[in-house]
């Protein structure tokens, strides 16, 4: 009798196996897991910066400062001043992490002519005085910006930066007439070079064409201090050529509203499309 009872347990398990198997191969494959979606690398590093632009300068006053064979000055009053608008070319080196970025830029101001009227009074004297020069600089800066955050590839930021800006000063032309008649003087050509302090804030939108390439729009807010023009020397009416009063102009607070285009070159690898990772196939 056991004998008999172990076959049939046995021939029941095998009947169960077949069974088994028959409905797995009946089955539908496994259901793949969802595909894995890797997120590109936030951008980043260092890059390459260029821009160009226009300036509006201002000054504030022009001041006349005499030289000690001149008597003291009773008063004067910059009764007008104007430049012209310049032109901007600018390139730079720079390192972003994350939403912070740094760059250090030098850029050449072109040529702006200025000009000014000034009502000059010394020892009973009145002095009208006009004078006209052309003026250009080379700044360079090292700066800080904020990006504000991106929506629809557009990125606002703000920023700010300090550095130096080297004025050259030239062809300038001043004509003086003593108000009594007795004398006129014209006075030219005081050439200068000068370095002064110089300080910015930005304010801009970048475009993000790629994770290469940026496109930027931007104001900026420059301030180059006081700039000295060279000593200024008598060549006709009043005094011989070489002589003459040996004074020089200060331009008070000249400052610069700039407007720029600009592109931004990140060296790291463009970003490749999304990937995913294939679903598992099985057969059988």
């Amino acid at each position: 009798m056991g004998s008999v009872k172990a076959k049939l347990l046995a021939t029941v398990a095998a009947a169960t196996v077949v069974s088994t198997a028959a409905v797995a191969a009946d089955l539908p494959p496994p259901i793949a897991p969802p595909p894995v979606y890797k997120a590109p690398v936030d951008f980043g590093g260092w890059y390459l910066r260029g821009d160009i632009g226009f300036s509006h300068q201002r000054i504030k006053n022009v001041e006349f400062v005499p030289g000690p064979t001149l008597p003291p000055l009773d008063s004067q009053s910059t009764l007008s001043v104007g430049t012209e608008i310049g032109s901007i070319f600018g390139l730079g080196i720079g390192y972003q992490y994350a939403w912070f970025r740094f760059d250090v830029t030098g850029e050449y101001r072109g040529n702006a002519t200025f000009h000014s009227v000034n009502r000059i009074v010394a020892a009973g004297n009145v002095f009208p005085e006009t004078n006209h020069g052309i003026k250009s600089e080379w700044v360079v800066l090292a700066n800080v910006y904020a990006d504000l955050g991106t929506w629809w590839c557009l990125t606002p930021f703000v920023g700010a930066g300090v550095g130096g800006a080297r004025h050259f000063i030239s062809d300038i032309h001043d004509v003086g007439f003593i108000s009594n008649g007795t004398s006129a003087f014209g006075l030219a050509n005081a050439d200068q070079d000068t370095w002064t302090f110089a300080w910015a804030v930005h304010a801009g939108l970048a475009y993000n064409v790629s994770n290469n390439l940026k496109l930027e729009i931007a104001y900026r807010y420059l301030n180059m201090g006081n700039v000295d023009t060279g000593v200024i020397g008598c060549t006709h009416g009043g005094c011989s050529t070489g002589a003459g009063p040996n004074a020089f102009y200060t331009f008070q607070n000249l400052d610069s509203h700039d407007f720029k285009l600009g592109m931004r070159w990140m060296f790291q690898p463009e970003q490749p499309a999304p990937a995913y990772a294939a679903p598992l196939m099985r057969k059988g």
